[in-house]
């Protein structure tokens, strides 16, 4: 694994040592490069590479690298794509921010996956073994997914195995769920603040979100029966357990409006069970898919959180037409997950290790998110928590009116502290300043050392 920014330093003083010669001139090998810059070989490996994408370099197998003559080079001109392409369809800036998670020397106090000492790494390497020897592991599965995972998969949410889709991830089960339940061009509506990817996973599938405010106990759902008869839409996302930012859990009373009120105008909820195995105070509340009899809750789970972040894989649970459909939809997109990813999770899933991970992660996580619950309230008072999160990876914190979010977090990441905006967790303008902080992916001592500088920011 390369770190990124030392790829772009090494590749930054490659560019100066081109620019300094004659075309064909030939550049050091990799060793010289390595010694010169103090870069492993992979890195100088990807910088050259960059260099040689800009077209500034091309290599010659047995010879060398060499500088080309650029002069004989015509400048790109893509500008003729924007016409054709017309307005774009996803926030990229939006989708930067999702993906972004800083350097490996920042304070990681906003990052939706857990830090590497959480994961199940020695287990992964083992099961990894044994599946790449495997013959299922190199053998065409069906496109919904590998019978004996979907097996494993649906007995949780106690459905048909029939009934599970597996999927690359949590986030490609939101996009598969929208663009099956939603004609392009309708709007779904959501609850706010809520998680980015649910606006990044509406917009890839051409549709219009409308938010529906949200509080302590999850989505308002007297509000939402107003969204619904105003917008006419049949698609509601929401996260009713450890909802990212805040959080919140949908209360008992709440769930049962929630039902009734999407049995009477006919409509779908995509519920995204993402934190199902990051409970901490206690177990995780049912699934909504549990009291849904007709077909209404459509839900989508991940392993990518709980397990590794590079274990991209997950699952839509969808019955009756919608999942048909949803499944004949897997063919056209690429033929299902790779086989040998099915097979490491499906080791994982039956494995004696797998329940022993959830229990120590949820020991682990409670030590962290009380750590970072302490070091608020006694370093930084004036940011106000809404609740202490009885699972899920992040605290909701409101600050004074008049902070500026943009330019607080900023300097925070020049500081080396990565924090996430409030902004960015609604669909719509703000209505106080917020920020969301992440446990999972920090240590104790760290979250103290990133709550003391934000502290001296703030007030700064």
């Amino acid at each position: 694994m390369t770190d990124d920014n030392r790829v772009a330093d090494v590749a930054r003083s490659l560019r100066a040592l081109v620019d300094a010669a004659s075309p064909g001139d030939r550049l050091p090998g990799v060793r010289e490069l390595s010694r010169r810059y103090r870069a492993s070989a992979v890195t100088v490996t990807a910088a050259v590479g960059q260099l040689a994408a800009a077209g500034l370099v091309r290599a010659e197998p047995g010879r060398g690298t060499f500088v080309t003559d650029r002069a004989a080079r015509p400048e790109p001109d893509y500008a003729w794509q924007t016409g054709a392409l017309g307005p774009a369809r996803v926030d990229a800036d939006r989708a930067a921010r999702l993906g972004g998670y800083g350097s490996p020397d920042h304070v990681p106090l906003s990052w939706g996956y857990l830090a590497p000492e959480l994961l199940p790494q020695e287990d992964l390497r083992r099961l990894g073994a044994r599946a790449v020897r495997s013959t299922r592991a190199w053998a065409m599965t069906p496109p919904a997914g590998s019978p004996d995972l979907r097996r494993v998969l649906a007995a949780p949410y106690r459905v048909d195995p029939q009934d599970v889709l597996v999927v690359p991830g949590g986030q490609q089960g939101l996009v598969v769920a929208l663009r099956t339940l939603a004609d392009p061009g309708g709007t779904v509506l959501t609850e706010s603040p809520g998680y980015p990817g649910t606006l990044l996973a509406a917009q890839s599938a051409g549709l219009h979100v409308a938010s529906v405010p949200a509080d302590a106990e999850g989505v308002r759902v007297d509000l939402l029966a107003d969204a619904l008869e105003r917008t006419r839409a049949r698609v509601v996302v929401l996260q009713p357990s450890f909802a990212n930012p805040t959080g919140a859990v949908l209360g008992a009373d709440r769930r049962r409006e929630l039902l009734d009120l999407v049995v009477r105008h006919g409509a779908f909820v995509v519920e995204d069970d993402w934190a199902r195995h990051l409970a901490i105070d206690g177990p995780a509340p049912a699934p909504l898919l549990a009291d849904d009899a007709h077909g209404h809750v459509v839900t989508v789970t991940t392993l990518s959180k709980p397990a590794s972040s590079g274990l991209r894989l997950g699952a839509v649970v969808a019955r009756g037409p919608a999942g048909q459909r949803m499944r004949a939809a897997r063919t056209a997109d690429d033929l299902g997950v790779a086989p040998v990813v099915q097979e490491v999770a499906h080791g994982l899933l039956t494995s004696a290790a797998w329940p022993r991970h959830v229990r120590r992660l949820r020991t682990e996580l409670a030590t962290r998110r009380d750590a970072l619950v302490d070091a608020l309230r006694t370093t930084l008072p004036e940011a106000r928590l809404t609740a202490v999160p009885r699972g899920g990876l992040h605290l909701w914190v409101r600050l004074d009116h008049g902070v500026d979010t943009r330019a607080l977090t900023a300097a925070a990441d020049a500081a080396g502290v990565l924090v996430g905006d409030g902004r960015h967790f609604y669909v719509d303008e703000p209505p106080a300043p917020h920020l969301r902080l992440s446990f999972g992916a920090a240590s104790p001592a760290q979250i103290a050392e990133g709550v003391r500088v934000l502290g001296g920011l703030l007030r700064a």
